[in-house]
C-alpha cells in the first residue's frame, strides 16, 4: 500500500501541491490488511464481528480481514507484518515465530492459566503487557493487546484413559506445547491449519491438541475425531493483536483509540462464546465421547509443567521474569481459594 507520505517523496511539485490540499486528503480512506491465525469458520467468531463493527462506525479507515494462511503462512506472519506486507495480525507469539524473548509463552504455555480470565489479569494487572510491549519495540512491531481463547484439550481417534495412551500419538499442536508433551510420548506434527481435518481422516494424525471443544465443533474437527479428553494442559490460549509499527504511528489518535475498543470487543466476545460453548458442548454435544485421565495420574503432568517453567526461566532474564509472574499470580490464586482455584 502506497502511503501519502511515500507518494509525496516521488511525486512532482504540482502533484504534491494538489495532494496536499485538505479536501483531497480527507477523501482518502486508510486501508489495512489484517491476517488472523484462524480459519474462515473460526474467524467468524474470534475476530470478524469486531472488525465489522470497526468498519461500520467510521468511514476514515477500513480493515480487510484475511484468514489463516490466506496471504502468507502463519509461520511467516511476523516477518510479513514487520515488512509491512500485512498491517495487522491476530495470532499468538509462538505460532507466528516472532523473534522475541516472550515467544515461548504465546499460545499454550503449560498450566500458565487455569481459567480464561487469568490471561487478561496477567497482562493488565501483573505486568505481562509491559514486558510484551517492550519486547516487540525491540523488533520494530507494535504489540497492541492480549486476550484469552479456549483451553487446550486433546481430540483423538482413539480413547485416552491414561498417560500411557498418549505414547506414540501423532498430534497437531503448538510448538511450545509440543515441546512439553514429548516427554509423555506425544509426537508433535506441524501442518498447515487447513490440512488438519484431512490429515486425521487419512491417519497422518492421531489427534489434535490445539483447542477446546468449541473449536472442535466450529471448524469440523469433531466430525473426524471420536473422543475428547477433559484434562487440559492450559486453561486458555493467550493470543494478541499486533501491528506494523510505522503504519500504527501514522494513524490519528482517534483511530488508535477505536482500534483499542475493537480489540476489547473481540476479547469480550471470546470470553463468553468460549466459556459457554465449552460447557454446553461437553454436556449436549453429540459428536465426541468424553474421556478423562484420573486426577492423581494427571498430577504428574502438572508437576512436570513446573519443572518445564524452570527450564524456560533459565534461558534468559526476561523469561525468568515472566515465569516469576506466573508463579506469583498462581500463588495468589491458590491462597484466594474458591472460586479462583479449587
Amino acid at each position: 500500500m502506497t502511503t501519502r507520505r511515500k507518494f509525496l517523496t516521488t511525486a512532482g511539485v504540482a502533484g504534491a501541491a494538489a495532494l496536499a490540499a485538505p479536501a483531497v486528503h480527507g477523501q482518502t480512506k486508510i486501508k489495512w490488511r489484517l491476517q488472523t491465525y484462524a480459519g474462515p469458520a473460526l474467524a467468524e467468531h474470534v475476530v470478524k464481528p469486531s472488525i465489522d463493527m470497526f468498519n461500520a462506525v467510521q468511514d476514515e479507515m477500513e480493515i480487510e480481514l484475511f484468514t489463516a494462511d490466506q496471504l502468507v503462512p502463519t509461520g511467516e506472519l511476523f516477518r510479513a507484518m514487520q515488512k509491512g506486507t500485512i498491517d495487522m495480525v491476530q495470532s499468538d507469539d509462538d505460532s507466528m515465530a516472532s523473534p522475541t524473548e516472550v515467544t515461548v509463552f504465546g499460545g499454550y504455555f503449560p498450566f500458565a492459566s487455569r481459567y480464561s480470565l487469568d490471561v487478561p489479569v496477567l497482562f493488565n494487572q501483573y505486568g505481562l503487557g509491559d514486558i510484551w510491549r517492550a519486547e516487540y519495540e525491540k523488533v520494530g512491531v507494535r504489540w497492541l493487546s492480549a486476550g484469552s481463547w479456549d483451553p487446550c484439550h486433546f481430540a483423538t481417534k482413539d480413547p485416552i484413559w491414561s498417560l500411557d495412551d498418549l505414547k506414540g500419538k501423532r498430534v497437531f499442536t503448538f510448538p511450545t506445547a509440543g515441546r512439553f508433551l514429548t516427554q509423555f510420548g506425544v509426537v508433535p506434527v506441524n501442518l498447515p491449519w487447513e490440512d488438519i481435518e484431512v490429515a486425521v481422516q487419512t491417519g497422518e494424525l492421531d489427534g489434535i491438541a490445539w483447542s477446546g471443544i468449541t473449536e472442535d465443533y466450529t471448524v469440523g474437527w469433531a466430525d473426524v475425531t471420536d473422543y475428547f479428553l477433559t484434562n487440559n494442559i492450559s486453561g486458555a490460549w493467550a493470543g494478541s493483536f499486533y501491528a506494523n509499527n510505522e503504519r500504527y504511528q501514522e494513524l490519528p489518535e482517534r483511530l488508535q483509540k477505536l482500534i483499542d475498543m475493537m480489540m476489547d470487543h473481540s476479547h469480550y466476545y471470546r470470553q463468553w462464546w468460549y466459556w459457554g460453548g465449552e460447557a454446553d458442548l461437553r454436556v449436549n454435544g453429540p459428536k465426541m465421547e468424553l474421556t478423562s485421565i484420573p486426577d492423581e495420574e494427571w498430577q504428574t503432568v502438572e508437576d512436570a509443567a513446573l519443572v518445564f517453567w524452570d527450564e524456560i526461566a533459565a534461558e534468559s532474564e526476561t523469561k525468568a521474569k515472566v515465569v516469576q509472574i506466573f508463579k506469583d499470580y498462581n500463588d495468589v490464586m491458590n491462597k484466594a481459594g474458591k472460586p479462583y482455584r479449587y
